[in-house]
């Protein structure tokens, strides 16, 4: 995948799984919307260490179910998924919108595609991997406008990180829902869609454990980028950035927004 088409960095599984409850029900509220039907051959895009794409394997009584993830990191635990019409594979999503057109009866993305940049035109390809007739089933976050991000490219514009990132800004390219709901009907052309906006009450413990939510995710992306001498500086500037925005909290309350996306293609 071409660095321009994506934002994302690495992954560190651990990290990730520290909020590991909090991040999971998304993914079993997007399976809520697939609709059933016997034997579909399943892909799921963005399978982190496939645990949960097993489980979607199992709750759809899938005849197959592929797991596709980029991060090596993250697909080294996937091994003790895999058996029983469940396997894994790493490679890069729009890689896999060209190699497996045509051959999912449903493509399955829990909070993956927002690392995918352009999506005007990404969602078009994902479309491409599904059959006449089929689903898929897409969740994403939509926080770009929370404290908790603004403050990570407010800090990564200043001196020593900015010169160390080379005036590099994670990009959010996730949109309103009405754009997603234009976009499935005009662009994909789905016989069936499903848009809308949830947002997840979570209470932190302090306002600094949003720190270690976003260090799973968001910071991620900076962290790859940065050497690793600054990466205790960017964090403790990024901290402190944080709290002087939203306050000493405790409990802090974390409000999580995300977007779902159901369609089915016409026969």
């Amino acid at each position: 995948m071409a660095e321009e088409a994506v934002s994302k960095g690495g992954w560190n599984p651990n990290q990730y799984d520290r909020f590991k409850a909090e991040r999971e029900q998304p993914f079993y509220d997007l399976a809520a919307l697939v609709q059933r039907q016997p034997g579909m051959r399943v892909v799921d895009l963005g399978c982190g260490d496939g645990r949960l794409t097993a489980w979607l394997h199992r709750e759809l009584e899938a005849s197959e179910t592929l797991g596709i993830d980029s991060s090596p990191a993250m697909l080294e635990k996937s091994e003790a998924n895999a058996g029983g019409g469940v396997s894994f594979r790493q490679m890069d999503i729009l890689d896999a919108t060209d190699e497996y057109a045509g051959q999912f009866d449903l493509v399955f993305s829990n909070a993956a595609l927002q690392w995918i940049l352009g999506h005007e035109t990404l969602f078009p390809r994902i479309a491409r991997l599904v059959k006449p007739g089929g689903q898929f089933a897409v969740q994403m976050p939509a926080n770009g406008k929370a404290p908790s991000h603004r403050m990570a490219a407010v800090v990564a514009s200043e001196e020593p990180f900015r010169s160390a990132l080379g005036g590099w800004l994670r990009e959010d390219p996730v949109q309103d829902p009405e754009f997603y709901s234009a976009l499935l009907r005009e662009q994909v052309g789905c016989a069936e869609q499903l848009v809308r906006l949830q947002v997840y009450d979570h209470e932190l413990a302090e306002t600094r454990s949003a720190v270690e939510w976003v260090k799973g995710s968001l910071l991620t992306a900076y962290l790859a980028r940065l050497p690793e001498e600054l990466h205790a500086p960017f964090l403790d500037r990024y901290t402190e950035a944080l709290v002087a925005e939203v306050g000493e909290r405790s409990p802090y309350y974390y409000p999580f927004p995300r977007v779902f996306l159901w369609g089915r293609m016409p026969v």
